[in-house]
């Protein structure tokens, strides 16, 4: 068994907690259905990238990165007694354009399928 480190064991705290706080504590309508998808922290644990994912056009993931700016004390205050660290590390929000990269692959996919299947006609 591979052992993790310690940034991992964190990220992965940080992402339950905060997905937990975004369905039960925070009230702002940007972050309604916003997604946080993953948490990559640095190896000394004094910043977290957080990537999140929202349904709807880049206005809606524009006004969800602002939605978690402007929540960004409300969200360090409540991690912090959450995770118990010495240091709470500082937060930055990242919207996650992978989902949209894999939709646009696999609508790709599907056209070069559709394109390739022989005609079903008879003659």
């Amino acid at each position: 068994m591979i052992p993790f480190s310690r940034a991992d064991r964190v990220s992965g705290l940080i992402q339950e907690v905060l997905s937990e706080l975004l369905k039960k504590n925070i009230r702002d309508p940007r972050l309604a259905m916003a997604t946080i998808t993953s948490v990559k922290m640095s190896r000394d644990l004094k910043l977290a990238r957080i990537y999140f994912t929202i349904y709807g056009d880049s206005e809606k993931s524009e006004a969800a990165a602002q939605g978690f700016e402007s929540a960004l004390g409300f969200i360090k205050r409540s991690l912090a007694r959450r995770l118990g660290l010495r240091y709470m590390p500082d937060l930055q929000f990242f919207y996650d354009e992978s989902f949209e990269y894999g939709s646009h692959i696999d609508q790709l996919l599907e056209k070069i399928s559709t394109e390739n299947e022989p005609d079903l006609k008879s003659d």
